[in-house]
């Protein structure tokens, strides 16, 4: 009798684990991103400390190895720190060119937006201020932006039309700066997780020790409470260096059980009535922040998830598939595998993506090429990655239509090698981005056609 019921305690606790592993892991993702940012770099960028901004110094390349490298905008990430105070934000005139600056709270929610959509292009001075700050605004300050928690990651996204254009990008790199204002230092890394504590139980020690010193929003504290029994809400010396056998069983348990539950979350529903062909995108994916709603976004209901326990797991599986992944009416990203007879898509075939009508964007549109099942960028001898509505010399048809061409081999007929994007030998998957979509992207009404093979003609 007494065995059972230790068993029936140690799943209820692995039960436990594994909803603290759907609520902690994206706190956890996001500061594990943001020690390699400061320390090792991040997606190609080089490391940088707090404060400060790493930027790009050219479009995303085959060489990074980076996957799913977007090549239509330069990146630059800045990791800053409020412990000590205000920081501000200069941000140069871009005349009237696309950037957006994304800024994210410790557990993977974006909170602002400084940039093209949100703000406008024009020069500007902005304050980052930390939790509970109640100073001066000091004269001259375009806007302030609240921040959450006191460590904030600022994911930047400037236009480029290819290296040539760099020296633009360059410009404004050099004229968007950050500058520590408060009266005390920041800190120059994250709290440390304890490292006597055994490697399998390491999430949890640094959900433990995170969760302490960037608590979430206050709605998210009671349900935070309910962690108690595995330790989780422990002050001072952790509770994973010596812990019981049962409650390591229990914890490692649940941290699998956690992780199946969001890797199956991730999953498209088995038996899901898909149209051949069809692009895959989900404008709503980033609408897990409930509580903080700053500059440049937006607070209704349809960018809300209505039940704050469903937002959990919808904010694992963002932190998962696309850590600081912008907002639908920010940025919509749609892919596709199959053509419209729901075959893979290879370079044994030659295909064409008609557009009747051209995506409707306010910003611009872009088709990326990467392989499978690595999802990098295809090497080809025209340094060609991506096409779109900003690619120099696209022929339209008469009508307004646009046909672009998928094929590993260059199109002979010269209209069409105008609009060619090389894939490669195998297997490929294309993206297409639109930046600022218009309703009818997010809302479904304007279907991105099939990608056809032209062999079947």
């Amino acid at each position: 009798m007494s065995g059972g019921g230790h068993g029936r305690e140690r799943d209820g606790t692995a039960a436990l684990a594994a909803e603290a592993y759907v609520y902690g892991s994206p706190l956890v993702l996001a500061l594990s991103a943001v020690e390699a940012c400061l320390q090792e770099g991040f997606g190609g960028l080089a490391p940088a400390p707090f404060n400060d901004f790493a930027h790009a110094v050219r479009p995303a390349a085959p060489a990074d190895g980076v996957a799913a490298a977007a090549v239509d905008t330069v990146d630059a990430i800045a990791q800053l720190d409020l412990s000590g105070g205000p920081v501000g934000l200069h941000v140069p005139d871009t005349g009237g060119a696309y950037y957006s600056l994304q800024f994210a709270d410790a557990w993977s929610g974006t909170f602002a937006y400084v940039g093209h959509r949100a703000t406008g292009t024009r020069e500007g001075d902005w304050l980052v201020v930390p939790p509970g700050w109640s100073g001066t605004v000091p004269d001259g300050v375009t806007g302030v932006i609240d921040a959450p928690t006191s460590v904030v990651s600022l994911v930047g996204r400037i236009a480029c039309d290819g290296p040539d254009d760099m020296p633009r990008v360059r410009a404004l790199q050099q004229e968007l700066t950050l500058t520590h204002l408060g009266a005390h230092a920041h800190r120059t890394g994250l709290p440390a997780p304890d490292s006597d504590v055994p490697e399998a139980l390491r999430f949890f020690e640094q959900l433990r020790v995170w969760m302490a010193d960037f608590p979430p929003a206050a709605a998210d504290r009671s349900y935070q409470d309910r962690f108690q029994p595995l330790g989780l809400l422990e002050e001072g010396l952790s509770p994973y260096v010596s812990a019981s056998p049962g409650l390591l069983r229990a914890l490692t348990q649940g941290l699998a059980l956690g992780r199946a539950r969001v890797a199956e979350a991730c999953r498209p529903p088995e038996g899901a009535d898909r149209t051949p062909g069809a692009w895959e995108t989900d404008p709503h994916l980033f609408d897990h922040n409930l509580d903080h709603f700053g500059v440049g976004t937006i607070d209704s209901p349809e960018w809300k998830i209505p039940d704050r326990e469903t937002s959990y797991l919808v904010r694992a599986v963002a932190a998962r598939q696309a850590l600081w992944g912008p907002h639908g009416y920010e940025a919509v990203c749609a892919q596709t595998r199959s053509d419209s007879r729901g075959r893979q898509l290879s370079g044994a075939h030659s295909y064409a993506l008609r557009l009747g009508r051209p995506p409707p964007v306010e910003a611009f549109w872009s088709v990326t090429m990467y392989d499978v099942p690595g999802h990098h960028l295809v090497e080809n001898p025209e340094d060609r990655y991506a096409i779109g509505d900003r690619t120099p010399g696209v022929v339209y048809a008469a009508d307004g239509s646009l046909t672009l061409y998928l094929s590993r081999q260059r199109p002979t007929d010269p209209g069409r090698a105008a609009n060619w994007l090389p894939a490669p030998a195998g297997d490929f998957r294309p993206v297409m981005r639109l930046r600022t979509p218009d309703q009818a992207v997010l809302d479904g009404s304007y279907v991105i056609p099939a990608v056809e093979r032209l062999d079947d003609r």
